[in-house]
């Protein structure tokens, strides 16, 4: 399994903007899949975003148009750029992994608030 490592968290207010990024202990070229979910507290986990190995993207409906979601294989990280942020995004984003079996990072707090 590959190692991740979430950054880019923190605290903004209503309609601004964060870029989150997840950073590989390995090469993720080949991945099959990679994204990012959230989980607030007392709710279940929820998939933002997926990247999948052949370009295709899908999106929660409740970030669509705001959210994007991208990669650098030259430097094996994972973003995700958050914009007109809401406090329903108030969450702990988790980025992933996907070869044979799925890697997860520790997390990084949003918080939207203000």
């Amino acid at each position: 399994q590959v190692q991740l490592r979430e950054s880019g968290g923190g605290s903004v207010q209503p309609g601004g903007s964060l870029r989150l990024s997840c950073a590989t202990s390995g090469s993720i070229s080949s991945a099959y899949s990679m994204g990012w979910h959230r989980q607030a507290i007392g709710q279940q986990r929820e998939l933002v975003a997926v990247l999948r190995g052949d370009g295709s993207t899908t999106y929660s409906n409740n970030v669509k148009g705001r959210f994007t979601i991208s990669r650098d294989n030259a430097k094996n990280t994972i973003y995700l750029q958050m914009n007109s942020l809401k406090s329903t995004d108030t969450a702990v984003y988790y980025c992933f992994v996907r070869f044979s079996d799925i890697s997860w990072g520790q997390g990084t707090q949003v918080t939207v608030s203000g």
